[in-house]
């Protein structure tokens, strides 16, 4: 099968955050895809399948296990579909685990329609404390558990105990979040329980993030940045319902994959 690598809200190779896409010619077993995920040890590889032009099925593996939601993985896959399988298609749908997700292409971005996952406020708990080694604002739940800090500078500076971050119970990953100075606010991601220790730039982390900063910046259209050492930027709106998610890949590799 065709692989390509293709590097996730980034302008150039060695930015934002890599994703492997497999291009199937036919469909393959979850084992399989599971076995090529792991080989490929990227925090997510996508499996795209044409159903036909402009439809296509989508399946997500980290090294560990299948998920029902990735943004950087769906960018890259869009990308490769946009670039050299179907170039000629301008709104691409994929049947995914979390519904029918569209891909739109705007000029050099490429702006994803993905549900909206408002989070609800929990209890801060010793034990997140212990987790992040920080004291959070607040805490919220989504699919992920999403921790409020107080400022930009607490959040770059910022040095889990990812055996400690794996060991609580609420949530797939840990997400920290603050204001931003230079965009509207800013985050980073931790999923130590899908065998990523910390994941460059999340997508699917952005369905929570988005509304829960539309609510409380009071604003619908949203610049962030994933502070990440390879850290990447994403333009955000919110859109009642949906949310959606832009950015730009770049391809950094291309070659054939033997099972």
């Amino acid at each position: 099968m065709k692989y390509f690598v293709v590097d996730a809200f980034a302008e150039n190779v060695f930015g934002g955050n890599p994703a492997g896409i497999c291009v199937l010619e036919e469909p393959l077993s979850s084992e399989t895809m599971q076995s090529i995920a792991s080989e490929n040890n990227l925090s997510e590889t996508a499996f795209v399948y044409k159903k036909e032009l402009g439809k296509y099925d989508l399946k997500w593996f980290t090294p560990k296990a299948e998920i029902d939601l990735c943004g950087h993985a769906t960018l890259g896959t869009a990308f490769v579909i946009a670039n050299f399988i179907d170039t000629e298609v301008a709104e691409m749908a994929f049947s995914t685990l979390s519904g029918t997700l569209t891909v739109t292409r705007r000029g050099d971005l490429l702006e994803m329609d993905f549900p909206s996952r408002m989070p609800e406020e929990i209890e801060v708990t010793e034990e997140m404390e212990k987790a992040i080694g920080a004291k959070p604002l607040a805490a919220y739940l989504s699919r992920d558990l999403i921790l409020l800090l107080e400022d930009e500078k607490s959040v770059k500076e910022l040095d889990p105990d990812l055996e400690q971050v794996m060991a609580l119970t609420d949530g797939l990953g840990v997400v920290v979040t603050a204001k931003g100075t230079e965009y509207d606010f800013v985050s980073r991601c931790f999923f130590p329980k899908l065998g990523v220790n910390e994941d460059p730039v999340t997508g699917s982390a952005h369905s929570s993030l988005i509304p829960f900063w539309a609510q409380k910046l009071g604003k619908e259209d949203m610049a962030a940045k994933q502070v990440s050492k390879r850290g990447g930027i994403l333009q955000c709106k919110n859109a009642g319902e949906r949310v959606r998610i832009s950015g730009v890949a770049v391809l950094y590799l291309k070659g054939e994959i033997f099972v």
